[in-house]
Protein backbone atom coordinates (compact mmCIF):
# COMPACT_ATOMS: atom_id res chain seq x y z
CA UNK A 1 0.00 0.00 0.00
CA UNK A 2 1.29 3.50 -0.84
CA UNK A 3 0.19 6.90 -2.07
CA UNK A 4 -1.46 5.27 -5.07
CA UNK A 5 -4.31 4.33 -2.71
CA UNK A 6 -5.42 7.95 -2.92
CA UNK A 7 -5.73 7.55 -6.66
CA UNK A 8 -2.33 9.01 -7.43
CA UNK A 9 0.19 7.33 -9.78
CA UNK A 10 3.17 6.63 -7.57
CA UNK A 11 5.21 3.60 -6.58
CA UNK A 12 8.02 3.42 -4.06
CA UNK A 13 10.95 1.00 -4.52
CA UNK A 14 12.60 -0.93 -1.70
CA UNK A 15 13.94 1.43 0.94
CA UNK A 16 15.94 -1.23 2.80
CA UNK A 17 19.34 0.30 2.01
CA UNK A 18 18.26 3.82 2.90
CA UNK A 19 20.02 3.19 6.19
CA UNK A 20 23.45 3.42 7.78
CA UNK A 21 25.90 0.53 7.95
CA UNK A 22 25.92 0.57 11.73
CA UNK A 23 22.18 -0.13 11.94
CA UNK A 24 22.92 -3.60 10.54
CA UNK A 25 25.97 -4.24 12.69
CA UNK A 26 23.92 -3.30 15.76
CA UNK A 27 21.27 -5.73 14.58
CA UNK A 28 23.82 -8.53 14.22
CA UNK A 29 25.22 -7.92 17.69
CA UNK A 30 21.73 -7.69 19.21
CA UNK A 31 20.73 -10.99 17.61
CA UNK A 32 23.88 -12.56 18.99
CA UNK A 33 23.50 -11.02 22.45
CA UNK A 34 19.82 -11.80 22.96
CA UNK A 35 18.49 -8.21 23.04
CA UNK A 36 17.12 -8.02 19.49
CA UNK A 37 13.57 -8.96 20.53
CA UNK A 38 13.31 -6.63 23.50
CA UNK A 39 10.30 -4.37 23.15
CA UNK A 40 11.60 -0.85 22.52
CA UNK A 41 10.31 2.67 22.06
CA UNK A 42 12.12 5.15 19.83
CA UNK A 43 11.11 8.79 19.50
CA UNK A 44 11.81 11.45 16.90
CA UNK A 45 12.28 14.95 18.29
CA UNK A 46 14.46 18.01 17.98
CA UNK A 47 16.29 19.59 20.88
CA UNK A 48 15.97 23.06 19.40
CA UNK A 49 14.44 24.89 16.48
CA UNK A 50 16.69 26.43 13.84
CA UNK A 51 18.09 29.75 15.01
CA UNK A 52 15.39 32.41 15.06
CA UNK A 53 12.47 30.16 14.11
CA UNK A 54 9.31 30.36 16.21
CA UNK A 55 7.79 26.96 15.34
CA UNK A 56 8.44 23.85 13.25
CA UNK A 57 6.17 22.13 10.73
CA UNK A 58 5.70 18.36 10.55
CA UNK A 59 6.00 17.18 6.94
CA UNK A 60 6.91 13.92 5.24
CA UNK A 61 4.76 11.62 7.38
CA UNK A 62 3.01 10.15 4.37
CA UNK A 63 6.34 9.46 2.73
CA UNK A 64 7.57 7.78 5.92
CA UNK A 65 4.60 5.40 5.79
CA UNK A 66 5.49 4.47 2.21
CA UNK A 67 9.13 3.97 3.18
CA UNK A 68 8.27 1.69 6.12
CA UNK A 69 5.95 -0.43 3.99
CA UNK A 70 8.63 -0.81 1.34
CA UNK A 71 11.48 -1.59 3.73
CA UNK A 72 12.16 -5.06 2.30
CA UNK A 73 15.42 -6.96 1.87
CA UNK A 74 14.99 -8.62 -1.52
CA UNK A 75 17.45 -10.85 -3.34
CA UNK A 76 19.75 -8.21 -4.87
CA UNK A 77 19.92 -6.30 -1.58
CA UNK A 78 20.79 -9.43 0.37
CA UNK A 79 23.39 -10.36 -2.26
CA UNK A 80 25.00 -6.95 -1.86
CA UNK A 81 25.16 -7.29 1.94
CA UNK A 82 26.61 -10.79 1.58
CA UNK A 83 29.22 -9.81 -1.02
CA UNK A 84 30.37 -6.81 1.03
CA UNK A 85 30.42 -8.87 4.22
CA UNK A 86 28.30 -6.28 6.02
CA UNK A 87 26.64 -8.83 8.31
CA UNK A 88 26.82 -12.57 8.96
CA UNK A 89 24.64 -15.35 7.57
CA UNK A 90 22.32 -15.49 10.55
CA UNK A 91 21.56 -11.79 10.22
CA UNK A 92 20.98 -12.12 6.47
CA UNK A 93 18.44 -14.87 7.13
CA UNK A 94 16.67 -12.61 9.64
CA UNK A 95 16.66 -9.69 7.19
CA UNK A 96 15.19 -11.84 4.42
CA UNK A 97 11.96 -12.07 6.39
CA UNK A 98 11.93 -8.49 7.67
CA UNK A 99 8.54 -6.85 7.94
CA UNK A 100 7.90 -4.06 10.42
CA UNK A 101 5.25 -5.44 12.78
CA UNK A 102 5.18 -2.72 15.42
CA UNK A 103 3.24 0.49 16.04
CA UNK A 104 3.93 4.07 14.98
CA UNK A 105 2.34 7.16 16.47
CA UNK A 106 3.05 10.70 15.38
CA UNK A 107 1.99 14.29 15.14
CA UNK A 108 -0.40 14.49 12.16
CA UNK A 109 1.27 15.91 9.05
CA UNK A 110 0.90 19.67 8.78
CA UNK A 111 0.84 20.13 12.57
CA UNK A 112 3.36 22.46 14.20
CA UNK A 113 5.93 21.31 16.76
CA UNK A 114 8.41 22.71 19.27
CA UNK A 115 11.65 21.65 21.01
CA UNK A 116 11.15 18.28 22.66
CA UNK A 117 7.91 17.44 20.85
CA UNK A 118 7.74 13.64 20.28
CA UNK A 119 7.02 14.14 16.58
CA UNK A 120 7.01 10.41 15.92
CA UNK A 121 7.08 7.37 18.22
CA UNK A 122 8.12 3.97 16.87
CA UNK A 123 7.42 0.86 18.99
CA UNK A 124 8.34 -2.76 18.41
CA UNK A 125 11.29 -5.04 18.90
CA UNK A 126 14.69 -3.36 19.09
CA UNK A 127 15.73 -5.17 15.92
CA UNK A 128 12.87 -4.00 13.74
CA UNK A 129 12.83 -0.42 15.06
CA UNK A 130 16.55 0.34 14.98
CA UNK A 131 16.75 -0.33 11.24
CA UNK A 132 14.28 2.48 10.47
CA UNK A 133 16.24 5.32 12.04
CA UNK A 134 17.98 6.71 8.99
CA UNK A 135 15.15 6.52 6.49
CA UNK A 136 12.68 8.11 8.91
CA UNK A 137 15.07 10.92 9.81
CA UNK A 138 16.12 11.60 6.23
CA UNK A 139 12.48 12.10 5.20
CA UNK A 140 11.28 14.07 8.22
CA UNK A 141 14.36 16.27 8.45
CA UNK A 142 14.22 17.27 4.79
CA UNK A 143 10.49 17.66 4.37
CA UNK A 144 9.94 19.46 7.68
CA UNK A 145 12.71 21.94 6.88
CA UNK A 146 11.13 22.75 3.51
CA UNK A 147 7.63 22.98 4.98
CA UNK A 148 8.83 25.37 7.70
CA UNK A 149 10.39 27.66 5.10
CA UNK A 150 7.23 27.41 2.99
CA UNK A 151 5.08 28.27 5.99
CA UNK A 152 7.09 31.41 6.70
CA UNK A 153 6.89 32.41 3.05
CA UNK A 154 3.16 31.79 2.77
CA UNK A 155 2.60 33.77 5.95
CA UNK A 156 4.60 36.67 4.52
CA UNK A 157 2.70 36.42 1.23
CA UNK A 158 -0.71 36.65 2.85
CA UNK A 159 -3.46 35.93 0.32
CA UNK A 160 -1.11 36.08 -2.65
CA UNK A 161 -0.37 32.61 -4.09
CA UNK A 162 3.14 31.12 -4.17
CA UNK A 163 4.61 28.97 -6.92
CA UNK A 164 7.32 26.43 -6.06
CA UNK A 165 10.05 26.68 -8.72
CA UNK A 166 13.11 25.05 -7.13
CA UNK A 167 13.55 21.80 -9.06
CA UNK A 168 16.70 22.98 -10.83
CA UNK A 169 18.31 23.97 -7.55
CA UNK A 170 18.35 20.59 -5.81
CA UNK A 171 18.58 16.83 -6.39
CA UNK A 172 15.98 15.66 -8.89
CA UNK A 173 14.21 13.40 -6.37
CA UNK A 174 14.55 15.87 -3.51
CA UNK A 175 12.81 18.38 -5.78
CA UNK A 176 9.67 16.23 -5.87
CA UNK A 177 9.65 15.84 -2.08
CA UNK A 178 10.26 19.58 -1.71
CA UNK A 179 7.25 20.37 -3.89
CA UNK A 180 5.09 18.16 -1.70
CA UNK A 181 6.37 19.74 1.52
CA UNK A 182 5.97 23.24 0.11
CA UNK A 183 2.35 22.49 -0.77
CA UNK A 184 1.72 21.34 2.81
CA UNK A 185 3.36 24.56 4.03
CA UNK A 186 1.05 26.79 2.01
CA UNK A 187 2.32 26.99 -1.58
CA UNK A 188 -0.37 26.86 -4.25
CA UNK A 189 1.40 25.19 -7.17
CA UNK A 190 4.69 23.89 -8.55
CA UNK A 191 6.64 24.08 -11.78
CA UNK A 192 7.82 20.47 -11.33
CA UNK A 193 5.82 18.06 -13.45
CA UNK A 194 7.06 15.02 -11.50
CA UNK A 195 5.48 16.48 -8.36
CA UNK A 196 2.26 17.07 -10.25
CA UNK A 197 2.32 13.50 -11.54
CA UNK A 198 3.10 11.87 -8.18
CA UNK A 199 1.09 14.04 -5.81
CA UNK A 200 -1.51 15.79 -7.96
CA UNK A 201 -0.11 19.23 -7.05
CA UNK A 202 -1.26 21.91 -9.54
CA UNK A 203 1.51 22.70 -12.05
CA UNK A 204 2.13 26.01 -13.82
CA UNK A 205 4.63 27.48 -16.25
CA UNK A 206 4.87 29.41 -19.52
CA UNK A 207 8.28 30.54 -20.81
CA UNK A 208 11.83 31.51 -19.90
CA UNK A 209 14.23 34.10 -21.31
CA UNK A 210 15.55 31.49 -23.74
CA UNK A 211 12.20 31.53 -25.55
CA UNK A 212 12.47 35.26 -26.15
CA UNK A 213 16.13 35.05 -27.15
CA UNK A 214 15.58 32.32 -29.74
CA UNK A 215 13.28 34.63 -31.70
CA UNK A 216 14.40 37.45 -33.95
CA UNK A 217 12.57 39.95 -31.75
CA UNK A 218 10.67 40.13 -28.50
CA UNK A 219 7.55 40.91 -30.48
CA UNK A 220 7.92 37.67 -32.44
CA UNK A 221 8.35 35.72 -29.21
CA UNK A 222 5.30 37.26 -27.59
CA UNK A 223 3.19 36.74 -30.71
CA UNK A 224 4.17 33.07 -30.88
CA UNK A 225 3.34 32.53 -27.23
CA UNK A 226 -0.01 34.33 -27.38
CA UNK A 227 -1.00 32.58 -30.61
CA UNK A 228 -0.20 29.19 -29.08
CA UNK A 229 -1.26 29.60 -25.44
CA UNK A 230 -3.87 32.34 -25.68
CA UNK A 231 -4.18 35.83 -24.25
CA UNK A 232 -4.42 34.44 -20.72
CA UNK A 233 -0.77 33.41 -20.78
CA UNK A 234 2.04 34.95 -18.70
CA UNK A 235 4.63 36.92 -20.66
CA UNK A 236 8.15 37.40 -19.30
CA UNK A 237 8.87 41.11 -19.71
CA UNK A 238 12.41 41.71 -18.41
CA UNK A 239 14.60 40.21 -21.17
CA UNK A 240 15.39 43.60 -22.69
CA UNK A 241 13.47 46.76 -21.80
CA UNK A 242 10.57 46.26 -19.39
CA UNK A 243 8.56 49.30 -20.46
CA UNK A 244 8.74 48.39 -24.14
CA UNK A 245 7.98 44.75 -23.37
CA UNK A 246 4.82 45.61 -21.42
CA UNK A 247 3.66 47.88 -24.25
CA UNK A 248 4.23 45.14 -26.80
CA UNK A 249 2.59 42.49 -24.62
CA UNK A 250 -0.65 44.43 -24.26
CA UNK A 251 -0.63 45.40 -27.92
CA UNK A 252 -0.44 41.75 -28.98
CA UNK A 253 -2.59 40.09 -26.31
CA UNK A 254 -4.98 42.93 -25.68
CA UNK A 255 -6.24 44.11 -22.30
CA UNK A 256 -7.16 40.54 -21.39
CA UNK A 257 -3.49 39.56 -21.09
CA UNK A 258 -3.32 37.12 -18.18
CA UNK A 259 -0.10 38.09 -16.46
CA UNK A 260 3.39 39.47 -16.82
CA UNK A 261 6.42 38.09 -15.00
CA UNK A 262 9.31 40.15 -13.63
CA UNK A 263 12.49 38.23 -12.85
CA UNK A 264 15.12 40.89 -12.20
CA UNK A 265 15.83 44.42 -11.04
CA UNK A 266 14.40 46.37 -8.13
CA UNK A 267 11.20 44.34 -7.87
CA UNK A 268 9.41 46.86 -5.67
CA UNK A 269 10.07 49.76 -8.02
CA UNK A 270 9.55 47.80 -11.23
CA UNK A 271 6.29 46.30 -10.01
CA UNK A 272 4.84 49.75 -9.28
CA UNK A 273 5.89 51.04 -12.70
CA UNK A 274 4.52 48.00 -14.51
CA UNK A 275 1.21 48.19 -12.65
CA UNK A 276 0.83 51.84 -13.57
CA UNK A 277 1.69 51.15 -17.19
CA UNK A 278 -0.71 48.19 -17.43
CA UNK A 279 -3.55 50.29 -15.99
CA UNK A 280 -2.83 53.13 -18.39
CA UNK A 281 -2.95 50.68 -21.29
CA UNK A 282 -6.33 49.37 -20.14
CA UNK A 283 -4.99 46.01 -18.90
CA UNK A 284 -6.36 46.54 -15.41
CA UNK A 285 -7.01 42.85 -14.91
CA UNK A 286 -3.54 41.71 -15.94
CA UNK A 287 -1.67 40.26 -12.98
CA UNK A 288 1.98 40.65 -11.99
CA UNK A 289 4.13 37.70 -10.94
CA UNK A 290 7.59 38.26 -9.50
CA UNK A 291 10.43 35.78 -9.19
CA UNK A 292 14.23 36.20 -8.71
CA UNK A 293 15.77 34.49 -5.64
CA UNK A 294 12.95 35.36 -3.27
CA UNK A 295 12.84 34.34 0.39
CA UNK A 296 10.39 35.19 3.16
CA UNK A 297 12.11 38.51 3.85
CA UNK A 298 11.97 39.60 0.21
CA UNK A 299 8.33 38.54 0.02
CA UNK A 300 7.51 40.55 3.15
CA UNK A 301 9.28 43.57 1.68
CA UNK A 302 6.94 43.40 -1.32
CA UNK A 303 3.77 43.43 0.77
CA UNK A 304 2.93 46.96 -0.33
CA UNK A 305 3.82 46.33 -3.96
CA UNK A 306 1.13 45.67 -6.59
CA UNK A 307 2.19 42.03 -6.91
CA UNK A 308 -0.30 39.21 -7.41
CA UNK A 309 1.87 36.10 -6.97
CA UNK A 310 5.40 34.98 -6.21
CA UNK A 311 7.65 32.28 -7.66
CA UNK A 312 10.22 30.88 -5.24
CA UNK A 313 13.04 28.46 -5.97
CA UNK A 314 16.48 28.25 -4.36
CA UNK A 315 15.62 29.59 -0.93
CA UNK A 316 12.62 27.30 -0.59
CA UNK A 317 14.27 23.99 -1.53
CA UNK A 318 17.24 24.76 0.73
CA UNK A 319 15.03 25.53 3.73
CA UNK A 320 15.76 29.26 3.52
CA UNK A 321 19.07 28.86 5.30
CA UNK A 322 18.08 25.82 7.37
CA UNK A 323 18.10 22.72 5.11
CA UNK A 324 17.49 20.29 7.98
CA UNK A 325 15.18 20.28 10.98
CA UNK A 326 17.90 18.65 13.14
CA UNK A 327 15.59 15.89 14.33
CA UNK A 328 17.02 12.84 16.11
CA UNK A 329 15.74 9.28 16.66
CA UNK A 330 16.44 8.08 20.18
CA UNK A 331 15.66 4.99 22.25
CA UNK A 332 13.65 6.25 25.23
CA UNK A 333 12.30 3.03 26.73
CA UNK A 334 12.95 -0.70 26.49
CA UNK A 335 11.71 -3.87 28.14
CA UNK A 336 13.66 -5.47 30.95
CA UNK A 337 13.83 -8.70 28.95
CA UNK A 338 12.64 -10.27 25.70
CA UNK A 339 9.56 -11.68 27.43
CA UNK A 340 6.34 -10.41 25.88
CA UNK A 341 5.03 -9.16 29.20
CA UNK A 342 8.23 -7.56 30.46
CA UNK A 343 7.65 -3.99 31.69
CA UNK A 344 9.18 -1.00 29.93
CA UNK A 345 11.83 1.03 31.70
CA UNK A 346 12.91 4.54 30.67
CA UNK A 347 16.39 4.91 29.18
CA UNK A 348 18.28 8.02 28.18
CA UNK A 349 21.73 9.05 27.06
CA UNK A 350 23.77 11.03 29.56
CA UNK A 351 25.86 13.61 27.81
CA UNK A 352 27.27 17.10 27.99
CA UNK A 353 27.16 19.71 25.29
CA UNK A 354 23.40 19.82 24.78
CA UNK A 355 22.98 16.25 23.50
CA UNK A 356 21.01 14.89 26.44
CA UNK A 357 17.71 13.12 25.93
CA UNK A 358 14.80 12.38 28.27
CA UNK A 359 13.71 8.80 28.91
CA UNK A 360 10.20 7.43 28.92
CA UNK A 361 7.39 6.75 26.44
CA UNK A 362 5.85 10.18 25.99
CA UNK A 363 2.54 11.74 25.18
CA UNK A 364 2.10 15.34 24.03
CA UNK A 365 -0.70 17.86 24.30
CA UNK A 366 -1.14 21.56 23.65
CA UNK A 367 -2.63 23.75 26.34
CA UNK A 368 -4.76 26.66 25.14
CA UNK A 369 -5.54 29.95 26.83
CA UNK A 370 -9.04 31.30 27.43
CA UNK A 371 -9.14 32.60 23.84
CA UNK A 372 -8.31 29.25 22.30
CA UNK A 373 -4.74 30.25 21.45
CA UNK A 374 -1.90 27.83 22.13
CA UNK A 375 0.11 28.75 25.21
CA UNK A 376 2.17 25.66 26.12
CA UNK A 377 3.42 22.44 24.53
CA UNK A 378 3.01 19.88 27.31
CA UNK A 379 5.05 16.65 27.16
CA UNK A 380 4.85 13.89 29.72
CA UNK A 381 4.98 10.24 30.66
CA UNK A 382 2.44 8.25 32.61
CA UNK A 383 -1.12 9.44 33.11
CA UNK A 384 -2.36 12.30 30.93
CA UNK A 385 -4.00 15.03 33.04
CA UNK A 386 -7.76 15.06 32.56
CA UNK A 387 -7.79 18.62 31.24
CA UNK A 388 -5.37 17.65 28.46
CA UNK A 389 -6.92 14.36 27.34
CA UNK A 390 -8.80 16.05 24.49
CA UNK A 391 -5.77 18.12 23.50
CA UNK A 392 -3.40 15.24 22.75
CA UNK A 393 -1.38 15.55 19.58
CA UNK A 394 -0.14 12.06 18.72
CA UNK A 395 -2.29 9.97 16.39
CA UNK A 396 -1.96 6.29 15.48
CA UNK A 397 -0.31 5.81 12.09
CA UNK A 398 0.70 2.14 12.07
CA UNK A 399 -0.77 -0.66 14.21
CA UNK A 400 0.71 -4.14 14.20
CA UNK A 401 2.72 -3.31 11.10
CA UNK A 402 -0.30 -2.11 9.10
CA UNK A 403 -0.90 1.52 8.16
CA UNK A 404 -4.15 2.62 9.80
CA UNK A 405 -7.18 3.51 7.70
CA UNK A 406 -6.95 7.21 8.58
CA UNK A 407 -3.18 7.65 8.42
CA UNK A 408 -2.93 8.57 4.75
CA UNK A 409 -4.64 11.82 3.86
CA UNK A 410 -4.98 13.98 0.75
CA UNK A 411 -2.45 16.80 0.56
CA UNK A 412 -5.19 19.42 0.64
CA UNK A 413 -6.23 18.17 4.08
CA UNK A 414 -2.64 18.41 5.32
CA UNK A 415 -2.39 21.92 3.93
CA UNK A 416 -5.62 22.93 5.67
CA UNK A 417 -4.39 21.39 8.92
CA UNK A 418 -1.21 23.41 8.79
CA UNK A 419 -3.07 26.65 8.11
CA UNK A 420 -5.32 25.96 11.11
CA UNK A 421 -2.41 24.98 13.37
CA UNK A 422 -0.47 28.11 12.50
CA UNK A 423 -3.56 30.26 13.00
CA UNK A 424 -3.92 28.77 16.49
CA UNK A 425 -0.52 30.08 17.60
CA UNK A 426 0.12 33.49 19.15
CA UNK A 427 0.39 36.26 16.57
CA UNK A 428 4.12 36.59 17.14
CA UNK A 429 4.57 33.17 15.50
CA UNK A 430 4.50 34.81 12.08
CA UNK A 431 7.03 37.51 12.86
CA UNK A 432 10.15 37.15 10.75
CA UNK A 433 12.41 38.75 13.33
CA UNK A 434 14.57 36.38 15.35
CA UNK A 435 13.04 35.05 18.53
CA UNK A 436 12.46 32.09 20.80
CA UNK A 437 9.82 29.39 20.15
CA UNK A 438 6.45 31.08 20.25
CA UNK A 439 5.23 28.86 23.12
CA UNK A 440 7.30 27.12 25.83
CA UNK A 441 7.62 23.39 26.37
CA UNK A 442 6.52 22.00 29.75
CA UNK A 443 7.44 18.51 30.99
CA UNK A 444 5.28 16.44 33.35
CA UNK A 445 5.91 13.16 35.24
CA UNK A 446 9.20 12.55 33.44
CA UNK A 447 11.41 10.03 35.12
CA UNK A 448 8.43 8.33 36.77
CA UNK A 449 8.12 5.56 34.21
CA UNK A 450 6.74 4.77 30.79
Amino acid sequence: MNTADLGLPVTVPSTALFTDHYELTMLQAALSGGTAERRSVFEVFTRRLPDGRRYGVVAGTGRVLDAVENFRFDGPVLDFLREKNVVDGRTLDWLAGYRFSGDIWGYPEGEVYFPGSPIMRVEGSFAECVLLETVILSILNHDSAIAAAASRMSSAAGDRPLIEMGARRTHELAAVAASRAAYVGGFASTSDLAAGFRYNIPTVGTSAHAFTLVHDSERDAFRAQVDSLGAGTTLLVDTYDVTEAVRTAVELAGPSLGSVRIDSGDLLLVAHRVRQQLDELGATGTKITVTSDLDEYAIASLAAAPVDSYGVGTQLVTGSGHPTASMVYKLVARAESADAGAPLVPVAKRSIGGKTSIGGRKWAARRLDEHGVAETEVIGTGQVPEELVDRQLLVELVKGGEVTATAREPLDRLRERHAAARAGLPLSATQLSRGEPVIPTEYLHLGSGS
